[in-house]
């Protein structure tokens, strides 16, 4: 039983699911607007996990093929057959997507539930079913997946939004191809053993982080703008942070587009987004009782 349920956690991708939730619920905490409530915010946070989890057994699912290929996901459940592939699994999928978009619309609103259901539409069928396999601009217009996440969050706060969450939404959106192509460069055999047109088997390592590098520093300008509308010195102080390791390490890359470099880039991408995120919460945070202590 145990086994079993590890592997539909795996199939459903867990770690995916938490950092979408962890995104959504960082922009609902620092858009201005009215408190939602505390029920509010939790169907929130289940929503996302529940349609990025749908959208992750879909990629499961839809990939099965490739997925025995490469060695970083010949493991998968569908693949060693732990789960049964079997169209059952789609109807799953839908439903706990269909579960998910119909609480969020009830309890919050219908533009908060409309990019609940365009984040697991964009990681599910765009990215998974129409780009992967047929262009390197896969993850570029697949990162959009996170950009719902942001404004799943903004909106649940208030469905008329200011610059910040499209800010942030500007950076989840040029994040992903940084994060992603870094670890493509490391896993570069596989991707090609799997037939999947990632950049660095189209152009190579080094057209590769010349494209990270410059995509890294759009993400770290981005990362400013939240800065001069509105948010505060700790917020800047974890973009700068965050945003300096990044650039600093795709820099490196740059220097030597080895798989080490890629992956230690990966790892700051991660490092990156988690003080972002976190000193944007702690931005919004009222310090003033502390003080006057």
């Amino acid at each position: 039983m145990i086994a079993l349920a590890r592997q539909i956690l795996v199939l459903f991708k867990l770690r995916i699911g938490v950092a979408m939730v962890l995104t959504a619920t960082a922009s609902l905490a620092v858009t201005p607007g009215p408190s939602p409530t505390g029920m509010q915010t939790f169907i929130l946070a289940l929503a996302v996990l529940l349609s990025a989890g749908a959208a992750g057994g879909f990629n499961h699912y839809f990939d099965y093929d490739i997925d025995a290929r490469m060695s970083r996901t010949r493991n998968r459940p569908f693949v060693t057959g732990a789960l049964q592939r079997s169209q059952k699994w789609l109807w799953i999928l839908a439903l706990l997507l269909t579960f998910s978009v119909a609480i969020t619309a009830y309890a919050i609103h219908a533009i908060a539930a409309f990019h609940v259901f365009m984040g697991a539409f964009f990681y599910g069928i765009v990215y998974t079913a129409w780009l992967k396999r047929r262009t390197w601009l896969n993850i570029v217009i697949g990162g959009l997946a996170g950009s719902f996440a942001v404004l799943a969050g903004a909106t649940t706060v208030t469905p008329h939004l200011t610059t910040v969450p499209y800010a942030l939404a500007l950076v989840l959106f040029l994040w992903t191809p940084s994060h992603f192509w870094s670890l493509a460069i490391a896993l570069q055999e596989d991707y090609r053993q799997a037939g999947v047109p990632m950049l660095p088997v189209v152009a190579g390592n080094s057209v590769t982080a010349k494209a990270i590098l410059f995509n890294t520093s759009l993400l770290v300008m981005a990362s400013l703008i939240p800065f001069w509308y509105g948010m505060g010195w700790l917020y800047l102080f974890g973009a700068v942070a965050g945003g300096g390791l990044f650039l600093g390490r795709s820099l490196q890359l740059l220097w030597n587009p080895c798989r080490e470099r890629a992956m230690s880039n990966f790892y700051a991408s991660l490092i990156h987004l988690a003080l972002l995120l976190s000193f944007a919460v702690l931005d919004k945070q009222d310090w003033a009782p502390l003080f006057s202590l």
